[in-house]
């Protein structure tokens, strides 16, 4: 059996369904359409994420790998970078100088707060060698990249 254990997931080209993590996405949209964000998750809350490409990838490279590095027989934990919303709003501002973020936070906080602010999944790196591809500043400058593409 060979399965894994997302943290939440962030990809520019599916917009926001207003989940928990859905935040990460939400926030690039309003930068770029707004160049202000209301965030619903207060400043200081760490949430795990990962980029969709980092996913995709890890997903693959999982059931590509030699049944004999397959040590874990329930699901592997993955993960690439934990942030919280005011790391990221000054990641974006690198990109949109002038971005704004104020705080407001609902009921998804109280949610959040009983997440863990990492994970562990040393046991991917070690049996099957998973390592992100993309950290904060790389996932930004992508999401930025591409959802202004999509406004020409």
């Amino acid at each position: 059996m060979r399965s894994v254990r997302y943290p939440g997931i962030i990809s520019w080209d599916t917009l926001p369904g207003g989940g928990t993590t859905d935040y990460a996405v939400e926030i690039f949209h309003e930068a770029i359409n707004n160049g202000h964000y209301t965030s619903y998750i207060d400043k200081g809350t760490l949430l795990p994420m990962m980029y969709m490409p980092d996913a995709i990838r890890a997903t693959i490279e999982l059931m590509d790998a030699p049944m004999e590095q397959i040590k874990v027989r329930s699901a592997y934990n993955l993960t690439a970078m934990s942030f919280d919303p005011d790391e990221l709003a000054a990641e974006i501002r690198k990109h949109i100088p002038d971005f704004s973020i104020d705080y407001a936070p609902d009921f998804r906080q109280e949610i959040a707060s009983g997440w863990p602010k990492t994970i562990d999944d040393s046991e991917a790196r070690k049996d099957w060698g998973w390592k992100e591809s993309y950290d904060l500043e790389a996932m930004c400058t992508d999401i930025i990249t591409n959802l202004k593409k999509q406004k020409v």
